[in-house]
């Protein structure tokens, strides 16, 4: 079997990824990676700790704090403490929608950075992550292009060159909510709200599009 590193956000997309690679790639071991890198709340860290828990493959969920990247970056994006107020999805321009508020610079580039560290370092071949394809907007580092991109530079290394896959960059949510149903992935032990509070805000630009994915499968949203 194939060692394999996974970023694990704990949202949704993430969630089902974890478990496709362990329940039909049968990728073993599988190390998990999460990040805390100032966002504004914790509640997507409490469940990827979670979901990381219910898998034997999992050798371990590594929780990295890189919390100076929101010293960089803070005032330029809604997800991180201290940026904008997190928009309400229907309040967004179509020039908005194209890259909105909640878009974190360079967010993905430097955790596929680490990743790639850490995977290289365990001769760990593969990392994967939960990149998209949002329905109603959209950020360039979650598409299948930045992909290719990445693995071109990372393909330089003259050693263990490690490679990223993001087998649902091309995917409706909506997808993602079916594989999870077939996965049998808990979904209520993901969080999607960008806002954390007790309850899905159900405003922001992913509460909508969560729930249109379960509206759209006719399943229902554990979280309501």
């Amino acid at each position: 079997m194939t060692a394999a590193t996974v970023l694990l956000s704990g949202g949704l997309d993430s969630t089902v990824l974890l478990h496709h690679v362990v329940k039909e790639l049968g990728s073993n071991p599988v190390h998990v990676l999460s990040f805390r890198y100032g966002q504004r709340h914790s509640r997507e860290l409490d469940m990827a700790r979670w979901q990381a828990g219910q898998l034997p493959q999992v050798a371990g969920h590594h929780v990295v704090d890189i919390g100076v990247y929101a010293d960089l970056v803070g005032s330029q994006s809604s997800l991180i403490r201290g940026g904008p107020a997190v928009p309400r999805l229907e309040n967004l321009s179509a020039a908005e929608l194209h890259q909105p508020s909640t878009y974190v610079p360079n967010r993905n580039m430097i955790l596929l950075s680490l990743a790639a560290a850490f995977a290289e370092a365990r001769g760990c071949p593969v990392v994967f992550y939960g990149a998209q394809a949002q329905d109603q907007y959209g950020y360039w580092d979650c598409t299948p292009e930045f992909v290719r991109r990445i693995n071109e530079v990372l393909a330089l290394n003259r050693g263990c060159a490690v490679r990223v896959e993001a087998p649902f960059a091309g995917r409706r949510k909506a997808e993602n909510v079916r594989l999870g149903g077939r996965l049998g992935v808990d979904f209520g032990h993901t969080w999607s709200c960008y806002r954390g509070e007790e309850r899905p805000c159900r405003e922001c630009p992913s509460c909508v599009e969560r729930q249109r994915a379960f509206d759209e499968t006719g399943v229902r949203d554990p979280l309501g």
